[in-house]
């Protein structure tokens, strides 16, 4: 049996003929910069998101960057984040000028630890003249970046309440978990300054490229953020701020459009395929060996990912790719031990939590098209490697 990682062929073949349709209108209307399909776009997903304003842009990266440009994050300013993600996560911080602070890890949601955070600030900070300045560097600490890793809404109200007290603004990091809500039905994207998603093609709701959008409560910041996607110019040719250009492809939004109709039947899917894996991960009784994902009580995991915790991660993988079974690492070096931050000054050890899931983790097929037998044989396959008996 061969059990692809992801194949986006079945979903291609059931949207086909209205995605070329989509196409063909934008390629005849020669119309292909911010046109309608943008707008479509924007208002739909903003409203997906319970927002009031969606600005699309041309990857979840320039996502995240463009919301710390328009929230005037930079040089001499620091943004506190999770090590475990991404790496556009940081990266985008540091494109700014500004210094990511990495506090660690919840190891079960593998979201950023609000009690991280809150011993950070309490023991690694101060207030100079009303604002919380890092001890250790001197930079002031402007945001909170937290991540809703892997599908799952990361828990919000302890940093908000942080973010409150310390006038820090909020950056959400959704570039997984579009549709994604907490416990109490609150939604990703919409508990912060600026919510960030990707349409990259392996997302739960992906374009046939790179795109991706900024939501947002704040028709003023909305505003700066459709300035600053095109070099900061408005009127054309007239520059009050120095932009990019992160514009979303008119093409891209056309299919996202064919797409969003489709969203929470994926969504749904991928949800029961996580539950046929949990009861068949039960009947097979190797807890001891493998810890599957826990979504909180109530909440709406979306699993763009489903993600295990394992013994001997990587001997596993092998015996998985030599069953035909594919599978990923997200992620396998924490970005405070990436080598590009080595001027942050840390080492093994500084965020033990998310150093321990680079190291147990592994993601297992999850699309909506799986059917439950190829689900059963990953773990029939698994099961095998532990128990080869």
């Amino acid at each position: 049996m061969q059990v692809p990682l992801l194949d986006l062929k079945p979903q291609y073949a059931t949207l086909k003929d209205d995605a070329l349709a989509a196409i063909e209108r934008v390629c005849a209307s020669q119309h292909f910069i911010l046109g309608s399909e943008v707008t479509r776009l924007e208002q739909d997903i903003a409203a997906y998101s319970r927002t009031q304003y969606g600005v699309g842009v041309s990857s979840g990266t320039d996502a995240l960057l463009l919301a710390l440009m328009a929230l005037d994050i930079g040089v001499g300013h620091e943004v506190i984040t999770s090590p475990y993600t991404f790496f556009a996560t940081a990266g985008t911080i540091a494109r700014t000028g500004a210094r990511p602070v990495f506090c660690d890890i919840d190891p079960v949601s593998f979201n950023l630890d609000s009690a991280a955070v809150a011993h950070f600030v309490s023991t690694g900070c101060e207030n100079r003249d009303g604002h919380l300045v890092n001890k250790a560097t001197g930079g002031l600490i402007k945001a909170i970046m937290p991540v809703h890793l892997y599908g799952q809404v990361a828990h919000m109200d302890p940093l908000l309440a942080i973010a409150r007290r310390h006038g820090l603004k909020v950056i959400e990091d959704a570039a997984q978990a579009i549709g994604s809500d907490d416990e109490h039905g609150r939604r990703a994207c919409s508990f912060g300054d600026v919510g960030a998603l990707s349409f990259f093609p392996t997302k739960n709701l992906g374009a046939f490229g790179d795109a991706g959008m900024c939501v947002t409560n704040d028709a003023e910041l909305a505003e700066r953020m459709r300035v600053l996607r095109v070099h900061g110019g408005k009127p054309k040719y007239y520059h009050s701020m120095i932009g990019g250009n992160f514009r979303i492809d008119e093409l891209q939004a056309a299919v996202l459009n064919v797409k969003l109709p489709y969203l929470d039947a994926w969504s749904a899917a991928r949800q029961r395929n996580a539950a046929i894996y949990d009861a068949a991960f039960a009947r097979v009784a190797i807890g001891e060996f493998v810890r599957t994902p826990a979504a909180a009580k109530g909440s709406r995991h979306i699993y763009n990912q489903y993600v295990i915790r394992v013994k001997s991660r990587d001997q596993l993988r092998a015996h998985l790719a030599a069953a035909h079974v594919g599978t990923e690492i997200y992620y396998p070096v924490p970005l405070h031990l990436q080598q590009c931050f080595e001027y942050l000054g840390h080492q093994a050890g500084d965020f033990p939590q998310s150093e321990r899931a680079a190291n147990e983790t592994l993601a297992l097929p999850i699309y909506p098209e799986l059917a439950p037998e190829q689900l059963q044989y990953v773990v029939d396959s698994i099961a095998r490697f532990y128990r080869p008996g």
